[in-house]
């Protein structure tokens, strides 16, 4: 069956893209360097495929349960980076991104199940639309954080003058910074769409419906924090080392909001 298939052979792929970027990274290997970016759009199309193909086999969105939606967490984070390499031009630091991704996949393919009976509200597309656009908002949100620590990182080995293998091979404290900046306008941008998506599919989910719920209020909260800094960085208030610290912290606090106000405030997502 092609979903066993693509479920047993996604982590495989995902090895081998991260051992071309580490051999790219780590060794200057010729056969990586050429075809690291090649084997990530192949691995991208097909992650996507494979979602597509378990939408429609079982008839709703590939988010309805843990294990689909850590399938869901590495595709979006994939995606992300790939858009963030293809803006910015920098390719070195793919083998630090996609780790999350190979992770996720990793654990999603051991457990995952065929879920062909699941309640209705859940085969909703702006349910999909609004899982996958929170889940992308928060990949990105994660590599923001990546870039971040490693600015942080080259910044201290410039700073002890230690010339190695991560000063020699990171992008610049420039393009790392561009490149976390970017990843916080997209998480910017993906939050907003989860939210108005949500807006338009609870009250057709739900009768009573409260927007005041914790994690809607967390990720609002999540929301205007980064379109503050954004703005912030664009009035030059925020640059370089400040920048990355907020990305950082926020990260901090969207790991809070997806996992402390949902484990004590049992309420929320109970459909799930």
């Amino acid at each position: 069956m092609l979903i066993d298939f693509l479920t047993a052979f996604l982590p495989l792929a995902y090895a081998l893209v991260i051992y071309a970027y580490g051999r790219a990274f780590f060794s200057d290997a010729l056969w990586a360097l050429r075809w690291k970016r090649s084997l990530l759009r192949v691995l991208l199309g097909l992650h996507a495929g494979y979602l597509l193909v378990r939408t429609v086999e079982f008839g709703h969105p590939p988010a309805t349960n843990l294990f689909e939606i850590l399938t869901l967490i590495a595709f979006t984070t994939t995606a992300a980076y790939t858009v963030i390499e293809s803006r910015t031009k920098q390719h070195e630091t793919g083998y630090f991104a996609l780790l999350f991704s190979f992770f996720f996949q990793f654990v999603s393919s051991l457990f995952i199940e065929d879920l062909l009976e699941v309640k209705d509200i859940l085969r909703s597309n702006y349910f999909g639309l609004h899982v996958a656009s929170a889940l992308a908002g928060y990949s990105a949100i994660t590599l923001s954080a990546v870039y971040g620590f490693l600015y942080l990182m080259l910044y201290h080995q410039i700073k002890k003058s230690r010339f190695g293998v991560i000063y020699r091979k990171l992008p610049s404290l420039e393009n790392l910074e561009r490149m976390s900046v970017f990843a916080i306008f997209l998480g910017f941008v993906f939050l907003a769409l989860a939210m108005v998506a949500g807006f338009i599919w609870l009250p057709q989910a739900f009768t009573n419906v409260s927007y005041a719920d914790p994690k809607l209020v967390g990720t609002f909260f999540i929301w205007l924090v980064y379109g503050v800094a954004l703005v912030a960085r664009r009035s030059s208030k925020w640059k370089g080392r400040r920048m990355m610290v907020v990305a950082i912290a926020g990260f901090a606090v969207s790991v809070f909001s997806m996992t402390a106000i949902n484990l004590f405030f049992t309420d929320f997502h109970r459909f799930l």
